[in-house]
């Protein structure tokens, strides 16, 4: 089977029965597009060919572009489960990368805002129009569900249930959950539903629940945009809704939250992907215990001490 065919079987396959958000699906096709590139240069055109020794200068060739750990685990995942399903599908005989290791994937602690810093990001937006309520209603709701900035703007008005407290979103994988509101954030959407929508879509046709004038949905540029600038009245820099995301996180964390719970409210499907926030609230933690604890400042000395005094 030639690689074209292959590859478009096989996203296929990816988009139909894996269930791949739309974001991943396309992050998939540019790899494989990559991966099928790099192999018409080796003089591969057909899946039977490919090597060991192939896969190897391909994976060489992602190191020699300069790119990050995270780019080249994503697109090894992509390559890994193609062959994977070639040979489910008895195109291939063996799996070149049976015995080809991609590396770990490294994961840096993520960036986040302290409590004092979302509060004066979501508080510079002080204005009573509706663009500056439909923004502070999407900057509160955005902390208070540590939603990701496509779920957001995403969000129809039905799913967001004011009286119960609670939205339901479609995440990743269009796998719907459901996630508590603070009474912050509940409290700003009344007002932007109330005071500031019937403004932006007199006509109320759109589904959307955030919306510019005109009643179009806001999309994911546009918020950027408008967080950018509510960021620099703010005074604080790499603000991003991922960052938010991560505070969200953090703070539940530091707070008490179990990870089974903060890893049905982030939509992360495996909770090794939760666990990366251990260490920021791990870190947290002995900052408090050293503040706190009696014996925080006890000397080497006044512990001997101590123990002599124990023994008599």
């Amino acid at each position: 089977m030639d690689l074209f065919t292959a590859v478009d079987l096989y996203m296929g396959h990816v988009v139909a029965e894996k269930g791949l958000a739309r974001n991943t699906a396309d992050a998939y096709g540019r790899d494989m597009r990559a991966f099928i590139e790099a192999m018409e240069k080796r003089g591969c055109s057909t899946v039977a060919v490919i090597s060991r020794d192939d896969v190897v200068g391909y994976l060489d060739s992602l190191v020699r572009r300069g790119l990050a750990p995270s780019s080249r685990a994503r697109a090894m995942s992509a390559v890994r489960g193609f062959f994977k399903f070639l040979l489910r599908e008895n195109e291939i005989a063996k799996n070149p990368l049976r015995e080809v290791r991609s590396g770990r994937r490294s994961r840096k602690v993520p960036r986040q805002l302290g409590q004092g810093d979302v509060e004066r990001l979501i508080t510079s937006v002080d204005g009573d129009d509706p663009i500056s309520l439909r923004d502070r209603a999407m900057l509160e709701l955005l902390y208070a569900c540590g939603l990701r900035v496509s779920e957001l703007v995403g969000l129809e008005t039905r799913q967001v249930h004011v009286r119960e407290g609670h939205l339901r979103v479609l995440g990743k994988g269009s796998k719907e959950r459901a996630v508590p509101i603070g009474r912050r954030a509940l409290a700003a959407i009344r007002t932007y539903l109330e005071h500031a929508r019937p403004a932006l879509d007199p006509t109320r046709k759109s589904a959307a629940l955030f919306v510019g004038r005109g009643g179009r949905a806001l999309t994911r540029q546009g918020f950027w945009k408008r967080l950018r600038e509510h960021a620099v009245v703010a005074g604080l820099n790499g603000v991003s809704p991922h960052v938010l995301r991560h505070s969200f996180a953090t703070h539940l964390l530091e707070g008490g939250a179990d990870l089974r719970s903060l890893q049905m409210m982030l939509g992360h499907a495996d909770l090794s992907t939760t666990q990366i926030y251990t260490h920021v609230a791990t870190k947290h933690l002995r900052e408090v215990h050293s503040e706190h604890h009696p014996r925080r400042s006890m000397r080497v000395g006044d512990a001997r001490r101590s123990k002599r005094i124990g023994d008599e």
